[in-house]
């Protein structure tokens, strides 16, 4: 069976964080989406935080005004942020965990342990009309739990993996690996749609994107990252290629 065509979703949030480490206006975040979508980006993702950091409130509604693909609106499960997605009204909401001392953000959402914290706002959302995704940890309990809470996409962490490629250690590498091989079985099973993201590169971005499970890779500090070098447009044409190569497997 062949698998289903694999989208990448482009994250923004470090071309605010140069922004901001200069402060004024440039280099403008809904710059460099415009130009992530001209070199093949299916969506764009940006995660608006509590404590502004990154991406602003204003990011937020100029990305919404001006982009022809799909916006995901990560942000924490809070009345805040959710009030703020109703009025941008993206096309989905990616919940994830947040504090104010992390770099960026560390494992999956606790949606076992705070189902009562979410429940109520994911029906916010999803009344709403947004699409609701949950960044998880790739675990068969967790894709039963965000089931159980009602919403259809769930986007695996990827992080463990990633940090097992960079230390090269094959047997870990392949430990991670079936991890979020059985929670995409399990996940897509109950019925729901499989992303995965966080510190994925060209290099390691392959055995990820060759589980047919999943139908979303949403990637941003590497390509960010390479764009410094190969400008964004390159570097996200490289990456496409990465995955589909990854694909053909």
């Amino acid at each position: 069976m062949t698998a289903p065509q694999l989208r990448l979703g482009v994250n923004v949030d470090h071309v605010a964080t140069v922004r901001n480490a200069r402060g004024g206006t440039y280099p403008d975040p809904v710059r460099a989406a415009l130009l992530a979508v001209e070199a093949g980006a299916d969506g764009i993702t940006a995660h608006l935080r509590e404590d502004r950091r990154h991406i602003r409130d204003a990011d937020m509604a100029a990305l919404e005004a001006a982009l022809t693909v799909p916006l995901n609106f990560e942000m924490a499960a809070t009345d805040e942020m959710v009030a703020i997605a109703i009025a941008t009204r993206p096309h989905a909401a990616c919940l994830v965990p947040e504090k104010r001392e992390e770099r960026t953000t560390e494992g999956g959402l606790d949606i076992i342990g705070g189902r009562a914290h979410l429940a109520p706002r994911i029906r916010a959302l999803a009344e709403a009309g947004i699409r609701v995704s949950l960044f998880v940890e790739p675990e068969p309990a967790v894709m039963e739990a965000a089931k159980a809470l009602g919403a259809p996409v769930v986007e695996l962490h990827t992080g463990s993996y990633c940090e097992a490629a960079v230390a090269g250690d094959p047997a870990e590498i392949e430990r991670e690996l079936a991890r979020i091989r059985r929670a995409a079985d399990h996940g897509a099973g109950l019925g729901l749609e499989i992303h995965a993201g966080h510190g994925l590169t060209t290099e390691s971005v392959g055995p990820v994107a060759a589980i047919p499970q999943i139908r979303e890779l949403n990637i941003g500090h590497a390509l960010i990252a390479d764009a410094i070098f190969v400008g964004l447009p390159q570097a996200v044409r490289d990456m496409r290629a990465a995955m589909e190569r990854g694909r053909a497997r």
